[in-house]
C-alpha cells in the first residue's frame, strides 16, 4: 500500500481523537501545510548536462525575501513539533544525561594550571586558573564544583551567551596565554595574547579568520600560526612578541591552494621544523625545514598514502598506510643524520608491523609499547615488547569489556591511564596497573547512567555488491522483535572516520521509550582501514548509501521494525547519506532527521562561501567531468522528483555553517516540501547562532529532533499523555 495511502487509512481510524493523544498512539495527524516558496527556476549547462534548480533565489542568505521564507519555516517547524508535552519530557530526560559539567585537563602555566570549565546549566565553558597540583600524575581533573579563579570568559569580553573561549597555548614559562574566542557556530576564530601576571591582553592578536595550528616557539619569545585563506589555501607564519603583526613572516605554505591542510611542530631545540601538508583527506606528505638556512627537505611526498609523524629523540616516527592499509608505524633514524637523507627508504624499518586490525594509535610507558587496535569496531589493545630485529613483538593483551572504545594514556613517569567507553557506559577513567591490569577509579562516569535494562548486540549485513559489514544495535532486555518496533538507524560513512561505540543521550532516550537504536558501519570510514575508506569516496560513494539502505533493509527482513516504524538519521556528511537513502528509496522510511548536509553536489565546487574545499578531494569536483558525471547520479537535491511519497523529514541547518553553505539545507527543504505527496511533514529548523559544530542549544536542540523522529513513529515518553 503507498505510503500515503497508509496514512490517509491510519488517520480515518484516529480522527476522533486529540492531537496529542493520536501522537501518542502512533496516529498521523492532518498536518498543515508548509509555507508557499517561490519558484523561479535557474538552469545551468554543465559539461554540456541541463540542470534545473527551482529555488536559485534562496542562495542569497541576507535577501529580505530569503530572511521572511526563514522565519515563516521556523514558524511551521514549531507548529509540527514545537510545545508538546512528549518534547517537555524529552527535554527533561537529556537534561539529567546532557547538563553535566566539562573540564578540561589541566595545562600547565608556571606554578598554575589552567583549564576549562562548564558547569551545569551554563552554555559556554570559561578559562580558570589554580595552584599547580599534582592532578596531572594522578589523572585527576579539577573538580567542577570547586572554587577557581576566573580569567577569562566571552561574555564579560563583550559577546553574546553564544560566544566561548578556549585555551590555545600556554608559553613555556607560564607567562603568556594565547586563547581563541568563536563567535557563535562560525569556524572562523579570533586569537588573542593573554599576560597572565597582569591579567590583560597584550596588542597582538589575530582577526576571525580560519587557522590551522598555533603555538609558541620553544623560547616562548614569539609564536607559529597557520592562516587559512579560502582563495589562496593555508600558509605558515610566525609572529616575533612585541612587532607589528604585519612584519610576520611567511616561512611555508606557497603553492598549496585551499583543498590543503598543514601542521607544524619544532623539533631538536628548534633547530628544525617537521610541517605536514594534508591533501583533504586522500594522502599526507611529510617535510622537514632548517630553521637558520630555511632549506625544506621531504620525508615523504607524492604518495597517495595517510602518514602521521611523532618525532622521538633520535628518531622519526611514522605511522602511515602506505604499503599497509591498517597501518603500520615506521622508524626512521635521524640522530646525526642530515635531514636530506630522512627519505631515504633504505633506512627505514617497520617498528611496529602492520596488524590484522586498523592501527589507531601506541603509547610507549617504560619497555613496552601499548598499541590500540579497532577489531570489527571495538577496541583491542596489545602490548609489544622489542624483540630480536628491529620491529616490536606482541607479548600481551590488556582485558577490555566487549563492545567498547579504549584509549591508553601515560600519567606521570611509569603509571598508566585506561579511559573506556560505551553505548552503556558513559566515558570513565581508570588508573590501570600495567603488572596485574586491576582497574581503580578515577574519574566516574559522566552522567550517571544505568544501562543494565539494554542489551547490546552486534549483527553483520550484505550490502548491495556482496560486502559484508557490522551493525550495533540497542534495544530494551526482554523486548520480543515483533517486526513493529520503532527503530532510529545512524549512520556516516565518509572523511576516514571510525563510528565506535560511545555513550550518546539521545540514543539512551530513544531506548527507555522502548524503540531500538542502530549504528551501521558504512564504507567511507576508516574501520577497516584505508581500503575501506576508498571504497566509499569519489566514485566509490553510492557504495556508502548502498550499504546503509541494505542496513536498513536487514533490520526489516530480521523482524526488528517496518517502513512505518522506521526512522534515519545523520548530520553533516551522514546529513548527505540519508538525503541520498531517502531519495533513492521514499518507500524505505517514516522519517528522517539531516542535520548541517551536502546536498546538492554537483554545484558544490562554486559554492565560494565555503571554507571546506578540501571536501573536493573526498566528493569530488563537479567542475571535472568524470566526476560530475558520478556526482549527478546520486546529488540529493537533482534527485528529488515531483509526486514522491516522501517520508517526514526534517532538516536542520545553521546560520553561521561556513563549512556545510547552509543554502544547501534552504533549497532541500524547500523542493521536498514541494514534490512530496504523501502528506507527511517536511520542516526546515534554522539556527540563527549556529554552524557546523557550535552555537547550538544543547537539549532544546536534540529535543526537538528526537520529539519529531518519535511523534512520526507513534512512540511515547515517560508519563503517557491524557
Amino acid at each position: 500500500m503507498p505510503l500515503a495511502v497508509r496514512c490517509s487509512v491510519q488517520f480515518l481510524r484516529c480522527i476522533a481523537l486529540p492531537i496529542a493523544v493520536l501522537l501518542a498512539a502512533g496516529c498521523a495527524p492532518d498536518w498543515p501545510p508548509p509555507p508557499q516558496t517561490r519558484v523561479e527556476v535557474v538552469t545551468d549547462t554543465i559539461h554540456g548536462v541541463e540542470i534545473p534548480d527551482p529555488y536559485r533565489w534562496l542562495e542569497d542568505q541576507d535577501s529580505p525575501e530569503t530572511r521572511a521564507w526563514i522565519d515563516a519555516q521556523n514558524e511551521y517547524a514549531r507548529q509540527i513539533v514545537s510545545d508538546t508535552a512528549l518534547e517537555e519530557r524529552i527535554a527533561g530526560r537529556l537534561s539529567e544525561l546532557m547538563e553535566i559539567a566539562q573540564v578540561s585537563a589541566p595545562r600547565k602555566a608556571g606554578d598554575s594550571e589552567l583549564f576549562t570549565l562548564r558547569r551545569p546549566g551554563e552554555l559556554q565553558a570559561r578559562i580558570y586558573r589554580r595552584p599547580k597540583t599534582e592532578g596531572e600524575a594522578t589523572g585527576e581533573r579539577p573538580d567542577p564544583d570547586g572554587e577557581y579563579e576566573l580569567l577569562l570568559d566571552a561574555q564579560a569580553l563583550g559577546f553574546d551567551d553564544w560566544a566561548s573561549v578556549d585555551i590555545v597555548d600556554v608559553a613555556p614559562d607560564g607567562r603568556l596565554l594565547l586563547y581563541r574566542i568563536r563567535d557563535g557556530g562560525l569556524d572562523e576564530i579570533m586569537v588573542r595574547l593573554f599576560n597572565l601576571e597582569t591579567l590583560e591582553d597584550r596588542p597582538e592578536r589575530l582577526p576571525e579568520a580560519l587557522y590551522g595550528t598555533i603555538a609558541f616557539d620553544g623560547t616562548g619569545e614569539g609564536f607559529y600560526y597557520i592562516h587559512r585563506s579560502r582563495e589562496d589555501g593555508p600558509r605558515i607564519r610566525h609572529h616575533r612578541i612585541g612587532t607589528e603583526m604585519s612584519e610576520d613572516r611567511e616561512i611555508f605554505g606557497e603553492g598549496y591552494g585551499p583543498e590543503t591542510f598543514l601542521r607544524l611542530e619544532e623539533i631538536e631545540d628548534g633547530r628544525l621544523l617537521l610541517l605536514g601538508v594534508q591533501h583533504g583527506w586522500m594522502r599526507n606528505d611529510i617535510f622537514v625545514m632548517d630553521r637558520a638556512s630555511g632549506e625544506v627537505h621531504p620525508v615523504i611526498e607524492g604518495e597517495r598514502a595517510h602518514v602521521n609523524a611523532r618525532y622521538e629523540e633520535g628518531r622519526l616516527l611514522l605511522t602511515t598506510d602506505l604499503d599497509a592499509s591498517n597501518y603500520r608505524v615506521i622508524a626512521v633514524p635521524t640522530a646525526g643524520v642530515d635531514p636530506s637523507r630522512w627519505s631515504d627508504r633504505s633506512r627505514w624499518t617497520d617498528w611496529i608491523p602492520e596488524q590484522e586490525h586498523l592501527l589507531r594509535g601506541y603509547t610507549t610507558i617504560g619497555e613496552r609499547t601499548y598499541v590500540e587496535l579497532l577489531a570489527n569496531v571495538a577496541s583491542r589493545i596489545l602490548v609489544f615488547e622489542a624483540g630480536d630485529g628491529a620491529a616490536l613483538e606482541p607479548v600481551d593483551e590488556i582485558p577490555l569489556p566487549e563492545y567498547h572504545t579504549a584509549s591508553l594514556s601515560k600519567l606521570g613517569e611509569d603509571g598508566a591511564m585506561l579511559t573506556l567507553s560505551s553505548f552503556t557506559v558513559p566515558q570513565t577513567r581508570y588508573r590501570l596497573d600495567l603488572e596485574t591490569w586491576e582497574r581503580e577509579l578515577i574519574e566516574p562516569p559522566r552522567p550517571e547512567y544505568d544501562g543494565s535494562d539494554v542489551l547490546v548486540e552486534q549483527v553483520w549485513y550484505t550490502s548491495k555488491d556482496g560486502t559484508e559489514a557490522p551493525m550495533y544495535i540497542m534495544r530494551p532486555r526482554g523486548v520480543e522483535l515483533d517486526g513493529n518496533l520503532p527503530t532510529l538507524l545512524h549512520g556516516y560513512g565518509g572523511f576516514n572516520v571510525s563510528v565506535t561505540p560511545s555513550f550518546r543521550a539521545q540514543a539512551a532516550v530513544w531506548v527507555e521509550a522502548g524503540g531500538v537504536f542502530a549504528v551501521a558501519t558504512l564504507r567511507g570510514g576508516s574501520e577497516f582501514g584505508e581500503d575501506w575508506h576508498r571504497d566509499g569516496m569519489l566514485e566509490n560513494k553510492q557504495n556508502v548509501f548502498d550499504d546503509f539502505i541494505s542496513s536498513a533493509e536487514w533490520l526489516i527482513e530480521n523482524g526488528y521494525t517496518n517502513p512505518d516504524r522506521l526512522a534515519i538519521m545523520g548530520g553533516s556528511n551522514g546529513g548527505l547519506l540519508v538525503a541520498s537513502s531517502f531519495t533513492q528509496r521514499p518507500e524505505l522510511y517514516r522519517a528522517v532527521y539531516c542535520g548541517f548536509p551536502d546536498l546538492d553536489m554537483v554545484r558544490f565546487y562554486t559554492f565560494t562561501e565555503t571554507n571546506n574545499m578540501p571536501a573536493l578531494l573526498e566528493y569530488g569536483n563537479g567542475g571535472i567531468p568524470e566526476q560530475f558525471e558520478f556526482l549527478r547520479q546520486y546529488s540529493p537535491y537533482q534527485a528529488v522528483e515531483d509526486g514522491t511519497d516522501y517520508p517526514a523529514v526534517m532538516f536542520t541547518q545553521g546560520d553561521l555553517d561556513t563549512r556545510v553553505p547552509p543554502l544547501q539545507g534552504r533549497k532541500m527543504a524547500a523542493r521536498v516540501q514541494a514534490a512530496s505527496t504523501s502528506g507527511l511533514p517536511v520542516i526546515l529548523r534554522y539556527r540563527p547562532r549556529a554552524g557546523h559544530a557550535g552555537g547550538r542549544s544543547r537539549v532544546p536542540d536534540r529535543a526537538m529532533d528526537t520529539a519529531f523522529l518519535m511523534m512520526q513513529l507513534g512512540m511515547s515518553y515517560g508519563e503517557e499523555t491524557p
